[in-house]
């Protein structure tokens, strides 16, 4: 039997032998991360974080740390941030405190340890009865403070008006209040215009000179008259 040179049994001998392909050993690593992932599962893989020390860098030593695709955010305060809110913590306690002794100053002392003196400005429901506000309307005028003269001049019918039992006065009630407790007296209507004249003059601190100040404190004599 003759064959073929070229052939033995259908196959070219001239032809190189197919090698056996053998596939990688990390080849399941490779093919298992985000980048693969067509069903959308939860995958946890390793990444390297730092961990802040310069000789682990130097070494190039990093630890290792599960990742979860699903877990992307981290909450890392530092320093700075813990010092944020230490700071926010401190301003709370701290307007806590000024609160409660300001609210609670008149709580424990009475009205005639309250007594006002020429060089005290500040007026509330516990010291006006004692407040000397004539004298303060003459200091203001001396010192050519129109505004602050009309504000106790203000502050001079509210304790008037008290004295005499038509209002109630209180430190946190307002002027259409006030007016509401006299809307049936004859002088409503100036009490009216004297707080108008206030509240633009004071409030919005409108100038006054010599001239301007007579015309309005004319208004609040004129009430003041009424009232007594």
């Amino acid at each position: 039997m003759v064959f073929s040179y070229q052939t033995t049994f259908g196959i070219n001998i001239f032809q190189e032998p197919e090698q056996l392909r053998e596939f990688d050993e990390n080849f399941k690593t490779r093919y298992s991360s985000d980048k693969y992932n067509y069903e959308g599962k939860k995958i946890v893989s390793k990444t390297q974080v730092g961990s802040g020390n310069y000789e682990d860098y130097k070494n190039k030593k990093a630890k290792r740390k599960e990742r979860d695709n699903s877990e992307s955010i981290s909450i890392n305060l530092g320093l700075l941030g813990w010092l944020f809110y230490l700071a926010i913590a401190i301003a709370v306690v701290y307007l806590v405190y000024i609160l409660l002794n300001e609210g609670g100053s008149g709580l424990f002392s009475s009205k005639q340890s309250k007594k006002l003196n020429s060089d005290f400005e500040e007026i509330t429901s516990e010291n006006i009865e004692n407040a000397d506000i004539q004298a303060l309307i003459k200091r203001a005028e001396n010192d050519n403070n129109y505004r602050l003269a009309i504000r106790y001049y203000y502050l001079l019918v509210l304790k008037t008006l008290s004295l005499k039992n038509y209002i109630k006065f209180e430190d946190d009630k307002t002027n259409s209040q006030y007016l509401n407790e006299i809307s049936n007296t004859p002088f409503s209507n100036k009490f009216s215009y004297s707080s108008y004249l206030y509240n633009y003059i004071w409030y919005g601190e409108f100038p006054l000179n010599m001239e301007k100040y007579t015309q309005a404190k004319r208004h609040f004599t004129t009430l003041l008259k009424q009232v007594k």
